[in-house]
């Protein structure tokens, strides 16, 4: 039996000043639909579908949902983030010290909703979660380079721009296109709330 993804054993909800996160549900599937089938949302995600059924197959499936959190406002669902653990990179003989350290993030947020700061909330929630709660030493996440709001919002939160690869990501409408790489490392992230005027970082600015 495969071990449970380590958001299982989190508190939830957790909230943010003016949203709340929570693990994804069967259910909500539809929410999630709503927005994911927008053309101005489709256009930049790795896969997209127009048939609900369809999507309700690929969305409830147990390894996508426990990895997935969403991010509710108003009572409504606004947006999904990803949050996909894994091992580091490491030489053999130390291949036990880099397993589950690290995460790849992911997120997708309503159109209706953007240009007020709910996603920056809800990254760096998640941030608070993967450094505080799960330990985790180093978090990644990659754009198309045109998808402009994604690396802002990294940028924003503190994540570094890693890597610029040139015509390395096939596009369904722009053909072959760049790509940016970010991460974040635990400390980095410390050092910036103390920067802020945050210290210490023990506990998950999520609540």
């Amino acid at each position: 039996m495969d071990a449970p993804h380590p958001l299982a054993g989190l508190r939830w909800p957790r909230p943010t000043d003016r949203a709340s996160l929570r693990p994804a549900e069967p259910d909500d599937a539809e929410a999630v639909w709503a927005y994911r089938r927008r053309d101005d949302v489709g256009r930049w995600l790795g896969g997209r579908t127009e048939d609900l059924d369809a999507f309700r197959e690929w969305y409830a499936r147990p390894d996508r949902l426990a990895k997935t959190l969403l991010v509710e406002h108003d009572g409504r669902v606004v947006g999904d983030l990803m949050v996909s653990v894994g091992d580091g990179w490491a030489q053999l003989d130390v291949a036990g010290r880099a397993h589950a350290v690290e995460a790849d993030l992911g997120w997708v947020l309503d159109p209706a909703y953007a240009g007020r700061g709910l996603a920056t909330e809800a990254l760096e929630a998640v941030l608070a979660i993967c450094f505080d709660d799960l330990g985790l030493r180093r978090v990644t996440a990659d754009c198309f380079a045109a998808n402009s709001p994604s690396w802002r919002l990294m940028e924003r939160v503190g994540m570094r721009r890693e890597a610029h690869r040139v015509a390395e990501s096939l596009h369904r409408d722009l053909g072959w296109v760049d790509s940016y790489a970010y991460a974040l490392l635990a400390d980095e992230w410390r050092a910036r709330l103390t920067d802020a005027g945050r210290p210490g970082a023990t506990r998950s600015p999520a609540g």
